[in-house]
Parts: C-alpha cells; structure tokens; sequence
C-alpha cells in the first residue's frame, strides 16, 4: 500500500481546569472547515520528528525541538475510494515549546481541554485514537474510511506502553 508520510504534533499544556492541547481551524486545503492537529506532509530528507518541528513552525509560528518531542504513535490512513490520499501519520506530542499560538494562512490555533474535545468538528477518525495519543501510551490504528472519505469504515488500534 503507498501511502504519504504525514506527521501531528500536539502541543499540550496544564491549566487550571486540566490538561489543554494545542488544534486548529483548517482555512484551506485538506480537511478545510475541520479542526486538525498541527502537521503536515514529511518533505523528502527530513525525519518525521524534523517535520513536525517546521509544521507546527508554520502554521502556528511556535518553536519545537526535536528534543522535547514525544512519539505518541503511529496511524495509518486508509482511503479505498481515493487511494492516492492513504497517510502513514507519526504522532508526536509535546509539553516544551517556545512562542505563544498565531494564526497562519493555513490555520486558525485554539487551545481545547483534553476532557472535551471539539470531536463533533474534526474528521470522525479522531474520536478513535485522538484520546488515546493524547495520553502516555503510544498507539498503532489502522483507520479505513467509507467511500465518501469521511467517515469511519473500520478502526483498528492499540495502546502500549500505558
């Protein structure tokens, strides 16, 4: 199966009322409309963990290092009616950062709290595994969407490391 090498990076931070992650409002392209993690493609030559840095850079002018990144997983995309949109997604989270959230041409940031997330406005794949990558484990899904590219055929996923 060819898929493109996409990576995410949440940011998360503790606040008063628990835990907050770092999303955003896609304002174009793939999944415009859509809350989403920060990320994107892997560009040829750079490690996912390089590529999460520049993309969290971009659309959200915050500074990662690849030091303070976690590997929150692994989760493979499958689209039968649109093969050439297949993603092997790296997860990353991270709890160090520097800079404060601006929005980008590509992305509008929002702080949500981890106990509510906005699942109703992000692809419904993210109910499955968002949660979990979110916490200390490190997850392996494979999700297979229906033919009309957004909502969930099959979700296969574990946890480790918990």
């Amino acid at each position: 199966m060819n898929s493109t090498a996409v990576t995410l990076c949440f940011l998360l931070r503790d606040g008063t009322a628990g835990t907050q992650v770092l999303l955003g409002m896609k304002k174009t392209g793939f999944g415009v409309g859509k809350i989403v993690g920060l990320g994107g493609h892997v560009e040829p030559g750079e490690s996912d963990a390089e590529a999460a840095c520049r993309e969290v850079f971009e659309e959200a002018g915050i500074v990662v290092t690849e030091d303070d990144l976690r590997v929150a997983g692994l989760v493979e995309f499958i689209f039968p009616a649109r093969p050439e949109w297949n993603m092997s997604t790296s997860l990353f989270t991270a709890r160090r950062w520097t800079g404060d959230p601006v929005e980008s041409q590509e992305i509008v940031p929002e702080w949500f709290h981890v106990a509510s997330l906005p699942l109703e406005r992000m692809w419904q794949d993210a109910e499955h595994w968002l949660p979990l990558a979110l916490g200390e484990g490190i997850v392996e899904a494979v999700i297979t969407l229906n033919d009309d590219n957004e909502t969930v055929a099959t979700a296969d996923y574990s946890v480790r490391g918990l």
